[in-house]
């Protein structure tokens, strides 16, 4: 089984927060106390924390549910209850959070120690201290905790490396890692070899260094979904510079030339603006005769691309060996130097949503919707509503009458009238039923 995860939804839910209590004060010396309950505290969100020392989701595997505890309920002489803790999900450096349901990017993870509220626990009732007022000193009323948040992210992982190695199976990229660097991937004569991403350090002769990650080998339709390089193309998408590996030696009957047009277009498939980064062509398995060959056809054949373009940059080639480590120094070298003067490429500039307010005129919506069950029950659902009614506490007469004078205060009986419902009818809200009375 493969230990590498890099794609997962997961469930989360804020903790609620804690009720208000109704109290009043009993000290033997002290007439008409008054009211004293307190309020409620906040429940504990849940935060999605970077963890540097994590390299894949393979903790999502088997806990896909994370839930903040509720805050303390008030208490009496005043006394408020505590807040929760916030509960903290670690992720690895590079993890993009969606909500799975919208679509909508919610953050994208890539500082050790960024953290991203993901649900937000919810607020404290109030006591029934909050209520009292001149005209009703005593008031038995208190608000119930606010529901905390609930929903359904996706976490996707795109490895954070400075260089990444792309190519068809068997060019020889695992080799040159592991010769780049102190990585140590599976190294194997057939296709597929490399099953997960591979990350290295890599550190040049003059003491520069980067990360590079050796991706799983690409093939002609890996990005419409064919082959294994299709779920990992999204790790290349934070590299700076494209290192293109080509097995120059022709042995496994393939052109060298078609196969690097063939990765540029299944680069481009996957994400256009793959190809506005800087590649340096790695032409690999030179300690084999063929391999001169057919690096002068290559040369040539990319010559006549670019034709007579005097403006145009050619693509920097460097012949190797993986085996004998024959031109690493030089192609390491170069790396670093465009690494210095390429910068980093955002991922979802365009998603970016301002944190703006907009003031200008807004058409009243409904609240709530009315519907009708088989049953007669006339049925009134909405977010406000059902909030209103989650937050009241019903074992006190007062509260209830606080609850309907806020649904009458939201038009929720007029528009009951207009829809034709009678006294004696049946209303329900979320499991609350109760007659209607005109």
């Amino acid at each position: 089984m493969s230990m590498f995860l890099d794609q997962v939804t997961i469930d989360v839910k804020a903790g609620k927060g804690g009720d208000g209590m109704v109290a009043f004060r009993r000290e033997k010396y002290v007439p008409d106390g008054g009211p004293a309950g307190g309020d409620g505290g906040k429940g504990g969100s849940v935060v999605l924390m970077v963890d540097e020392g994590l390299r894949t989701l393979m903790d999502f595997r088997y806990n896909r549910h994370f839930k903040a505890q509720p805050g303390e309920n008030g208490m009496s002489k005043g006394m408020h209850g505590r807040g929760s803790e916030d509960t903290i999900v670690k992720v690895p450096q590079g993890t993009t959070v969606r909500d799975a349901e919208t679509g909508a990017l919610l953050g994208d993870l890539i500082e050790n120690g960024q953290t991203l509220v993901v649900a937000n626990g919810g607020r404290g009732g109030r006591g029934n201290i909050r209520f009292a007022s001149p005209r009703n000193p005593a008031p038995e009323i208190a608000e119930n905790g606010e529901p905390g948040q609930e929903r359904k992210i996706e976490l996707e992982l795109k490895v954070l490396a400075d260089v990444g190695l792309v190519g068809f199976p068997s060019v020889g990229k695992s080799t040159i890692l592991s010769v780049i660097s102190k990585a140590r991937p599976k190294i194997g004569a057939y296709h597929f070899t490399t099953l997960v991403p591979n990350l290295g350090m890599v550190t040049t002769s003059d003491g520069r260094s980067f990360v590079a990650a050796d991706l799983p080998g690409l093939i002609e339709g890996a990005s419409q979904g064919i082959g294994l390089g299709t779920q990992f193309l999204r790790h290349i998408e934070r590299t700076r510079v494209i290192l293109h590996v080509i097995d120059m030696s022709g042995m496994e009957g393939r052109d060298p030339y078609e196969d690097y047009l063939a990765i540029n277009k299944e680069l481009a498939s996957h994400n256009l603006r793959l190809l506005e980064r800087p590649q340096i062509i790695v032409a690999n398995k030179m300690d084999i005769p063929e391999a001169e060959e057919n690096l002068k056809n290559f040369k040539a054949a990319l010559a006549k691309e670019h034709g007579d373009d005097e403006f145009k940059e050619g693509i920097p080639i460097f012949p190797i060996s993986g085996v004998t480590r024959k031109g690493i120094e030089p192609l390491l070298n170069t790396t670093a130097d465009l690494l210095e003067v390429t910068p980093e490429f955002p991922l979802y500039e365009d998603e970016v949503v301002e944190d703006t307010v907009h003031y200008g005129f807004q058409s009243a919506e409904p609240e709530f919707e009315i519907s009708r069950d088989a049953d007669a029950t006339w049925v009134i659902s909405g977010e406000h509503i059902e909030r209103l009614f989650q937050m009241t506490n019903f074992d006190h007469d007062e509260s209830v009458m606080r609850f309907a004078r806020q649904l009458r205060g939201l038009g929720v009986d007029e528009s009951l009238r207009q829809r034709g419902a009678k006294d004696g009818d049946l209303v329900r809200i979320d499991s609350f039923v109760f007659e209607f009375v005109d």
